[in-house]
């Protein structure tokens, strides 16, 4: 059976993190992981850069591409002058030319406030970092809950 329906390209999810934040970055792609089998995301994040591929290339391609873009907030990313220099400046960039959604995950207690992405709704709930709560689980569905109510609206706009 053959559909006229035009097939939707999945929502691209590019993860801004720092190296120290890997284990949470992974949970959180597992949160998604039914999103991703029914082919409505993909997630990139640095990781996936093959041996010898020029990683900046590789990141801002993904920059450029991405649909979601996750901010991972910890005091590690804050302190990362990469992430900040480059990732959350172009982010904010394409974000206030509607070009794409921005997402603060506060992951740790860290001093975020003042930063430019601070003016955004962030996740999870209130803001509480993720490592706050008393079950990791239950942080990352709310986590993972927000996100998907972003792409049911991205995907109302294709």
């Amino acid at each position: 059976m053959s559909s006229n329906q035009p097939v939707k390209k999945p929502i691209e999810i590019l993860f801004s993190y720092a190296r120290e934040d890997e284990k949470l970055r992974d949970e959180l792609e597992k949160g998604l992981s039914v999103l991703k089998r029914q082919n409505r995301i993909v997630c990139w994040h640095d990781r996936q850069i093959s041996g010898g591929d020029p990683w900046e290339q590789a990141i801002s391609s993904h920059l450029d591409t991405a649909d979601i873009i996750l901010l991972l907030v910890s005091r590690a990313f804050i302190a990362s002058d990469y992430s900040n220099r480059v990732e959350v400046r172009y982010a904010l960039e394409r974000h206030e030319k509607g070009e794409v959604r921005v997402i603060s995950v506060i992951l740790r207690q860290c001093d975020w406030h003042d930063e430019p992405f601070a003016k955004l709704q962030a996740l999870p709930r209130d803001a509480r970092p993720v490592t706050d709560w008393s079950n990791l689980d239950n942080a990352l569905y709310d986590v993972v809950s927000g996100i998907k109510k972003v792409v049911v609206e991205l995907e109302k706009g294709q």
